[in-house]
């Protein structure tokens, strides 16, 4: 009796040690998922997805999904004006030249401070001089990439004379 006694409670101690690496790898993947979407994240996934365009519209518009609706409007506005000078539509994400987006140091540490509707992603790299800021914004619920694009002048219309 005493032997069987051993081998339930052996086998109460094997589920409970069981049960808890379980509940323990839920815990982690869920606090790996949460982070998922945030700031920190999205400003990583765009950097990333940037370095893996070279020239591919669908990778191009993989990164141009993360960019706020700012960023994405003056893109809708080149790529209209790039069609309208070429004679083939372009999309607004064969707007993101991956030849102008590089990186001037590896990141090492990502840290971030976050408002209401709003984020600041901050990178480091290994030394002090090696640190940016990425602007992040809540739009309908996810964070989006704040991507600093000159507004375009406005067009110039030529009149046509009547006199000619």
């Amino acid at each position: 009796m005493n032997v069987g006694q051993s081998r339930t409670g052996h086998r109460q101690s094997t589920s409970r040690a069981w049960l808890a690496a379980v509940a323990l790898s839920a815990g982690l993947a869920c606090a790996q998922h949460s982070d998922e979407g945030g700031p920190e994240w999205v400003a990583r996934e765009f950097i990333d997805r940037m370095q893996r365009v070279h020239g591919d519209v669908q990778r191009s518009k993989a990164a141009y999904d993360l960019l706020a609706a700012d960023a994405r409007a003056k893109l809708e506005e080149r790529a209209e004006r790039a069609s309208a000078a070429i004679g083939r539509v372009v999309k607004p994400e064969e707007m993101l030249a991956p030849s102008r987006f590089y990186l001037s140091f590896q990141p090492r540490v990502w840290s971030s401070r976050e408002g209401p509707g709003w984020a600041v992603v901050t990178v480091e790299g290994e030394s002090s001089r090696e640190r940016r800021e990425i602007r992040c914004l809540r739009e309908q619920g996810e964070w989006k990439v704040v991507l600093e694009l000159p507004d375009l002048p406005p067009l110039e219309r030529r009149t046509l004379s009547a006199e000619r």
